[in-house]
């Protein structure tokens, strides 16, 4: 098993959630977060100055899939994800070494 892991942009986040449905993921947990990366930021005019946001705002999505279904989640994540311009994201792949699903204690693939 793997987890997944995106960090998008907010205003992706409908083409991503029903990209994934598309490609069977039912379970996904998705946080708001802020960071930055090669975009280092936007500067905007706020009453008649110039303000530099260093830390962007992001969502950070995590799912956790089989190891056969890895390939076509990225897939998903990419297109849905994609606009062409600097901070479109990232995604990072971890392993997984076990998942219990607490009220059946079903564990392992069962449980996802």
């Amino acid at each position: 098993m793997k987890k997944v892991e995106a960090v998008i942009r907010p205003e992706r986040i409908e083409e991503v959630k029903e990209a994934l449905a598309r490609v069977g993921v039912r379970g996904l947990t998705a946080t708001e977060a802020i960071g930055s990366g090669n975009q280092r930021g936007r500067a905007h005019t706020y009453r008649g100055s110039t303000v530099t946001m260093d830390l962007l705002p992001k969502i950070r999505l995590e799912v956790i899939v089989r190891d056969s279904e890895v390939d076509k989640v990225v897939e998903a994540l990419c297109d849905a994800a994609y606009t062409g311009e600097v901070g479109d994201g990232k995604i990072f792949i971890s392993p997984i070494e076990e998942v219990i699903r607490v009220r059946t204690r079903e564990r392992g693939e069962k449980a996802i």
